[in-house]
Parts: C-alpha cells; structure tokens; sequence
C-alpha cells in the first residue's frame, strides 16, 4: 500500500515539475489568459484621458473591449504571456468608476498582488466576501463576472492607478477583472 501512494506522489510531483508550476492550456503550452496565472503587478495608469478605441462609448451597459488577440475574451483580462492588463485605458475620467464618496468604508489593508490570493466565500456581484472583507462590483462590470463562482473562485486584488475609491478584482481561473469596491471589513 505504501509503495501505492509513493508512486502517486511521485507522478504528480513529475507531471507538476515538467509543468513548471504555471497552468498550461491545451497542448502543453500557458494558457493565454486564465488558467491559474497571476500577474506579477496591477496595471500601469493610463495615458488617455477618454474612453480608447475599441471600448464601447459612455452610455454602453456592459464593459466590453476588442479582443486583442483569437482565443482572448472580450472584456477586460490579463494576458498571461505579458502581464498586459487588456481594457484598462479608460483613464480616469471614465464616468462609470465615478464615486461620490471614494473609500466610504475605508481602504482595503488586507494585502495586494499575487502573494495575497483569496478565495470567494459567497454572495453575488452586488456583495461578496472573503474573509471578513466585503466588496461589490462596479455595474458597468456586471458582465465581466457573470462566471465568476462567488463560493470558491480565487481573487486577487490590485490598486486600481486610475479610478479613485476602486480596486481591480482579478479572477486567476478566468484571467477577468472587475472594478470592485470595499464595502468594509
């Protein structure tokens, strides 16, 4: 029995090892976006004042953004080749992360990037939570986390450089990000 489970261990260890630890999509390659990875860094403030190319105009529902390659989703997403966070160059301006009261609850001090990996305990885009940290999704957003599953997803956060009183949700199965707000802890 013993020797059972050390051969277990050990064709997962090798299969993990030739895997070099990243999530790989289809074909022994990284997946382009999602699949487990998490940027290094939140994405760079944007250089455009106004909504870029690409990006529907202000009186849009949803955020969507072009796909910038096949295979990518097309709302907001990281690519997991290069850490480029695709669809964040709004700027800020961009009416749909306006807040009248940014940081009404406070800020967020439970820890930022991809060494503070949470994970989803419940609710739905209007609340959720993880740990004893309560967040919503910026309505503009809605779209971007209809997959997210609010009971078991992985979520990093990342300070938002443009949008005053928002964080970015980033999803590591789905490589998506939303604008959420901290609703207190």
């Amino acid at each position: 029995m013993n020797k059972v489970i050390l051969l277990s261990i050990l064709i997962c260890a090798t299969a993990f090892a030739q895997r070099g630890g990243q999530s790989h999509g289809g074909g022994g390659r990284p997946a382009a976006v999602g699949g487990g990875h998490v940027p290094a860094h939140g994405p760079p403030a944007a250089r455009a004042a106004a909504p870029a190319r690409g990006r529907q105009n202000n009186a849009a529902t949803e955020n969507h953004v072009k796909a910038d390659r096949n295979g990518h989703p097309n709302v907001p997403h990281v690519d997991a080749r290069n850490d480029r966070w695709v669809g964040h160059d709004s700027g800020a301006n961009d009416a749909h992360y306006h807040l009248d009261h940014p940081w009404a609850h406070g800020r967020f001090t439970g820890g930022f990037g991809r060494d503070h990996m949470f994970v989803l305990a419940g609710g739905n885009r209007e609340r959720f939570w993880f740990g004893n940290f309560f967040w919503d999704v910026a309505a503009f957003d809605y779209n971007i986390v209809a997959d997210w599953n609010w009971s078991g997803d992985q979520i990093v956060i990342y300070e938002d450089p443009d949008h005053v009183g928002w964080y970015l949700g980033y999803n590591p199965r789905l490589g998506t990000y939303a604008h959420v707000e901290y609703l207190g802890g």
